[in-house]
């Protein structure tokens, strides 16, 4: 005889979504993100020139160009601040901030996998003392603790794989030479951060910018600048020339990067920065980010199958909404119909192994489709009950 659970679970799969619940435009990945229309179709518009010229040259310099300086107005960049770009993505930022940022050893704060990742380049660093590592249970917001040994503290803005947003604020009792490394890959431009607080808060494209992979983008101090250049200057250590800060720093103060970059990719992050700040920039982003990430923890309280995996509303993604489902549902054949019906990408974080909804509120994301999403979620839940 088949169990309730298993039945409940061909039920749902087996259901059919009226067309008229369902949401404008389905996609809530948690990266990549969804893209505006108006920027795929510049693509092939505005930019149809641009594409598959040099990267050397005014056009693509333009966009680089472009996107620095709508970032610095974007996030008010302080005094001594640079906007500084390189090929790779925020992985390879963990190898260049290892390379040229960390001079002996760093702290971290590990609440998830990606956070733990950071840490683990630093340990792996033959050149580096082993980090010191603060963790905390994946739902859980750790805290820096101040030590007199590291010389570079660093954590995630936003841990995208469990939802837990982290303060962004310079460890209290901290030395002016000790660097504060803010990965901010999935959050930011979409929430309110005082980049003063840190010495490199940096990311990739592909979440809130609504762009694709492959750069990553910091927003570098005079400290972290002068200690990239002075380590890099050091005859005994080895800095191979993809991963050079020095060099992306060169490459940037003259609006390029250090390789070929996707130019596609560039486009949509100039138009992505550009359209945010129409929008009224951080502050519009940030309300819109916390409305629509509200929208579905209310929907959590109302629910008494659903419960927020982050259990202290201070700690919880205004980006990343991680939900835990009943054990007597199965969430993969909630999200197999959801997927059947156009609405992706809101599988859990695979290695989490929880049996739960993680569902991307990004200012791409407006108020109307989140709502039509909570309304298709009670129409697969109440029909199956």
């Amino acid at each position: 005889m088949t169990d309730p659970r298993t039945a409940r679970a061909e039920a749902i799969r087996a259901l059919s979504i009226p067309s008229s619940l369902l949401p404008a435009d389905g996609r809530f990945g948690s990266g990549p993100s969804r893209l505006r229309d108006e920027q795929v179709d510049a693509l092939g518009t505005t930019y149809r020139g641009v594409l598959g010229t040099s990267h050397r040259q005014k056009p693509v310099k333009e966009l680089v160009a472009r996107t620095r300086r709508g970032l610095a107005e974007l996030f008010s960049l302080p005094e001594g601040y640079e906007v500084v770009l390189g090929n790779g993505g925020s992985t390879a930022f963990w190898d260049v901030a290892a390379i040229s940022l960390v001079e002996r050893r760093s702290e971290h704060l590990v609440l998830g996998e990606f956070s733990q990742k950071f840490a683990t380049e630093t340990t792996n660093a033959p050149h580096l003392l082993d980090p010191l590592v603060v963790t905390a249970e994946p739902g859980s917001l750790p805290r820096p603790v101040v030590d007199e040994d590291v010389d570079a503290y660093a954590w995630p803005h936003n841990e995208t794989s469990t939802g837990v947003m982290v303060p962004v604020e310079r460890p209290a009792g901290a030395r002016e030479d000790q660097l504060v490394l803010v990965d901010a890959t999935s959050v930011a431009g979409a929430a309110q951060v005082d980049v003063s607080q840190t010495d490199a808060y940096y990311f990739a494209p592909q979440k809130a910018f609504a762009s694709d992979g492959g750069l990553w983008l910091s927003l570098l101090s005079s400290a972290a600048i002068e200690r990239a250049g002075r380590l890099e200057a050091q005859s005994d250590r080895w800095v191979p020339g993809f991963l050079s800060l020095q060099a992306a720093i060169d490459n940037s103060r003259k609006d390029q990067t250090l390789n070929t970059p996707a130019v596609a990719t560039l486009a949509l992050l100039a138009d992505q920065v550009e359209w945010l700040l129409e929008q009224g920039g951080l502050a519009w982003s940030d309300a819109r980010t916390r409305a629509t990430s509200g929208l579905l923890h209310q929907w959590a309280e109302r629910r008494p199958e659903v419960t927020a995996f982050v259990s202290d509303p201070a700690a919880r993604s205004q980006v990343v909404t991680t939900l835990d489902i009943d054990e007597s549902i199965d969430a993969t054949a909630i999200t197999s119909v959801l997927r059947a019906h156009g609405v992706v990408d809101v599988e859990p974080y695979r290695k989490l192994g929880r049996n739960q909804l993680r569902i991307a509120t990004f200012p791409a994301v407006p108020e109307s489709d989140v709502e039509a999403l909570v309304a298709v979620l009670d129409h697969v839940l109440d029909a199956t009950a």
